[in-house]
């Protein structure tokens, strides 16, 4: 049975590793529809934030609810996240067709359904797609590793420095990508170096640092 909710919340996040923290008490609202930006330099925690918020790595306190409901006691909440890391992480060996149909498989699609099949023209994806993905330039990669973060319409859509590497034109299309899951209606947390981007997309802008957040001047 899937989980609906419409807002992300965490509650007074806090991650420590060993000494240090890398989040020290971080409160965030994210809603349908919208896109926040959080911006911050390296070792600020953005990369732990999205981390928590993915659910492949739990807090050392505080909490996490989508929509209402507790993220520590509904681990099925996990299929409703799409993820773009800023590694493209896809199997090098296989084509860029063969790594969106076993994510297809993996999420119980059909590679055979119309929101699969429409994926190659939507980003964009030429003939290269047969190829082998250790064949592929940063632009090529990055664009089947989004088609396969939004393949299975994910609620939360988060987002790891996705323009870098980029040139004008694929951060147009990155762009395009974005606002078409906003109007889709999902929830997106962009987290990015780009001010521009941010300018571009972004609903809310926040700022990390010293693993704290707050709003952008």
């Amino acid at each position: 049975m899937a989980l609906n909710f419409e807002s992300v919340e965490a509650r007074g996040l806090v991650k420590v590793f060993g000494g240090p923290r890398a989040l020290a008490g971080v409160d965030l609202l994210l809603k349908a529809g919208q896109v926040t930006s959080v911006e911050g330099p390296n070792g600020s925690g953005k990369s732990t934030l999205l981390a928590l918020l993915s659910l492949t790595m739990r807090p050392s306190r505080g909490s996490i609810y989508f929509g209402e409901h507790d993220a520590r006691k509904r681990p099925a909440l996990r299929a409703s996240v799409g993820v773009l890391a800023h590694s493209a992480m896809v199997y090098p060996d296989l084509t860029g067709r063969e790594n969106l149909e076993l994510t297809a498989r993996l999420y119980g699609l059909d590679p055979a359904e119309a929101r699969v099949k429409a994926l190659p023209e939507r980003f964009e994806l030429g003939a290269w797609l047969e190829r082998p993905c250790r064949t592929y330039s940063r632009g090529q990669l990055q664009r089947v590793a989004l088609a396969r973060a939004v393949l299975h319409q994910p609620t939360l859509l988060l987002l790891d420095e996705p323009s870098t590497g980029l040139d004008s034109s694929a951060v147009d299309r990155l762009v395009e990508a974005i606002d078409a899951e906003r109007k889709r209606g999902a929830i997106v947390l962009l987290v990015t170096h780009d001010s521009a981007l941010s300018e571009r997309l972004a609903d809310r802008r926040l700022v990390l640092e010293r693993g704290r957040l707050q709003e952008a001047s």
